[in-house]
């Protein structure tokens, strides 16, 4: 249990930062990832900045606060839930598999985290 966890929570946090920097530098995909949802450009930095801190508080939660983890977890879940339904919406199912993965990289991250420390 303990490697799984450490291995999915770490591949959590480097997939959700390396994301959280291509928004912020508007990289191509994204920009076309978005468009295909209709997701604003101007709305990129702030959804950077947000997996950019639930990559953070994963990590913070990883080195030993593990509230902040599992909040932050749950804040990704959440975060991506809604980028699957907005695909939905949307109809953009050939873009869907980028914010699925992610959600399930979220799901197992929170899953892992409340089975090896009891929530907290």
């Amino acid at each position: 249990m303990a490697t799984a966890y450490m291995i999915i929570t770490v591949l959590t946090i480097v997939a959700n930062a390396a994301i959280a920097v291509a928004d912020l530098v508007r990289a191509e995909f994204v920009l076309a990832n978005s468009a295909a949802v209709g997701v604003p450009p101007s709305w990129l930095p702030w959804l950077g900045a947000l997996k950019g801190a639930g990559a953070a508080g994963l990590l913070v939660g990883f080195l030993g606060f593990r509230p902040l983890g599992v909040a932050a977890a749950v804040g990704l879940v959440l975060f991506f839930v809604g980028a699957v339904v907005a695909h939905v919406r949307a109809r953009a199912y050939a873009t869907m598999a980028a914010p699925a993965g992610y959600l399930g990289l979220a799901v197992a991250s929170l899953a892992l985290t409340v089975l090896r420390w009891g929530g907290a």
